[in-house]
């Protein structure tokens, strides 16, 4: 019977120690995030369903009444219970079971035999040790972090040294960097597409966007036939755009936006802004810097470096764009280059602000030396990034991966351009700090002359928004207050149709919130 207890021991273990090394990873591996998200989640962690191994405790009770072997079988059960009850659901993004996620496996696995040991030795005490234990399991996914974390350091550190070695041995490679509040990724996106007219161009896949994201496409996708190297460059606090720029040193450089994203580990504007312009003073004598004159923050930072502006037609900018015609399939717009050169273009993009991070990467192309002429086609042919204000056949526009109070905006100035029933879907936005619930309720007001129904998901987000929709004067019977996403779509898919439909899903939050 005691095989039994440890066999569910080992089950509970290992389905719960998953869990947190996903939540874990998902704040990056940071042993003080990961204390925080367990501050801020503790309604996931204090849970009748996570508090049921306590009931171990009970054996030693047990076994004055009844046999040992009675006792160990309710032990086993409960244990055994505990892990069906908390079996991790299919994720957003699942664990990425990574060499270091591996390493981290192994170390819970010693401390999972430890008490499997105290409990061998200590049969029925033992037994109420283990189910106290494998109530803070969390806890003990947070202790193997920091009992690798030396290990980590020192093998991430001879990784960087390997892509330094790389890129040293590349003197012919040109390293544009891209950061920015938002758009990163669409204007990374955007620029291979444009570069790739004339360069071999390599760039960060995905979300590699941290330096460790980096090095690994450096070590593992760098080859001697690649002309372009562009590096997405993501921050949630000081010097991380620094550290990306000390290894790959960016002789371009394109600043996307400034805005109030990540305040939560920023603590301030200021540091939003600091931070981003860490990529503008790493740009050489010899290189550039482009920077978006259409937003306030980079506007009025005094910059040193050699530059070039873009923006709309009225923001003084080097490069501006103008004539901007949306529609459903798209845009058309004019760029005018510092020459006085113009030329017209169409594309597939939705929203305004993908004209702004189109003129970015258009300048930067025309800077080495593409002509505007040759942008025509390949912008013609551009598709959405997944995620991002991307319009599906269902008649639903996925912005998913939008968080920021600008591009929310630009969403909702989309969906109000469609005749068509018009639903918002969101749980609106997080990491903002104390400006979190003014932020959203600022956006409820603006979304309330845009949509036809509005569908909150989540307790947690949904005031704030539901009273800026109300202050925005927006009919209280047409907002719908959803637990998950998947109660929020079932209820769109109940709401009588008022002819063509358009449904806006913006902003998906991620498996730690």
């Amino acid at each position: 019977m005691k095989l039994f207890v440890t066999e569910a021991a080992i089950l509970n273990f290992a389905v719960q120690g998953w869990y947190f090394t996903h939540m874990l990873q998902l704040n990056s591996y940071r042993p003080e995030r990961y204390k925080k998200w367990c501050h801020d989640n503790e309604k996931k962690l204090v849970t009748l369903s996570r508090m049921l191994p306590a009931l171990c405790v009970l054996c030693i009770w047990i076994e004055a009444k009844v046999s040992s072997w009675v006792a160990f079988a309710v032990c086993g059960g409960v244990l055994l219970l505990t892990a069906l009850i908390n079996w991790p659901a299919k994720a957003k993004k699942p664990l990425v079971v990574t060499a270091r996620v591996k390493r981290l496996l192994v170390t819970e696995g010693i401390l999972c035999a430890a008490l499997l040991a105290m409990f061998w030795f200590l049969p029925l005490r033992g037994s109420a040790l283990l189910g106290l234990c494998h109530v803070v399991i969390w806890l003990f996914v947070g202790l193997a972090n920091r009992i690798n974390t030396p290990i980590e350091n020192k093998i991430a550190k001879g990784f960087v040294k390997d892509a330094q070695r790389r890129l040293e041995e590349r003197p012919d490679l040109t390293v544009v960097g891209i950061t920015g509040s938002y758009g990163k990724t669409s204007v990374k996106n955007f620029l291979s597409a444009l570069l790739a007219v004339k360069y071999n161009v390599l760039m960060t896949p995905g979300s590699y966007n941290t330096t460790m994201g980096v090095v690994r496409t450096v070590r593992e996708m760098l080859r001697p036939s690649h002309q372009v190297f562009i590096a997405e460059m993501g921050a949630k606090q000081q010097n991380d755009i620094k550290e990306i720029c000390d290894l790959v040193h960016p002789t371009y450089g394109i600043l996307t936006s400034v805005g109030e994203q990540h305040l939560e580990t920023f603590g301030s504007v200021e540091n939003i802004v600091a931070t981003k312009f860490e990529l503008v003073d790493a740009i050489p004598e010899n290189g550039m810097a482009f920077l978006n004159y259409d937003n306030d923050y980079i506007r009025n930072r005094e910059v040193t470096v050699p530059h070039l502006t873009y923006g709309n037609a009225d923001s003084g900018a080097a490069y501006r764009y103008s004539d901007i015609v949306v529609d459903v399939h798209g845009c058309q717009f004019t760029l005018t280059a510092p020459n006085g050169e113009s030329c017209r273009y169409t594309t597939r993009l939705l929203g305004a602000h993908n004209i702004q991070n189109l003129a970015g990467c258009m300048a930067l192309a025309h800077h080495l030396g593409i002509s505007l002429q040759e942008m025509v086609y390949p912008i013609r042919l551009l598709k959405p990034v997944e995620h991002r204000l991307q319009l599906l056949p269902n008649g639903y526009i996925d912005d998913a991966y939008n968080s920021n109070p600008a591009g929310f905006r630009s969403a909702l100035d989309t969906l109000a351009g469609f005749s068509a029933q018009r639903i918002l879907v969101t749980p609106g936005m997080v990491e903002l700090g104390e400006r979190q619930d003014t932020l959203n309720r600022d956006l409820g007001e603006y979304a309330a002359t845009r949509c036809d129904w509005a569908v909150l998901v989540g307790e947690k987000q949904a005031p704030p928004l539901k009273e800026g929709l109300l202050a925005g004067g927006f009919p209280e019977e047409r907002i719908y207050v959803a637990t998950t996403l998947k109660d929020g779509l079932h209820f769109v898919n109940t709401l009588p149709r008022e002819g063509e439909r358009i449904v806006l899903l913006e902003n998906d939050l991620p498996d730690n919130f």
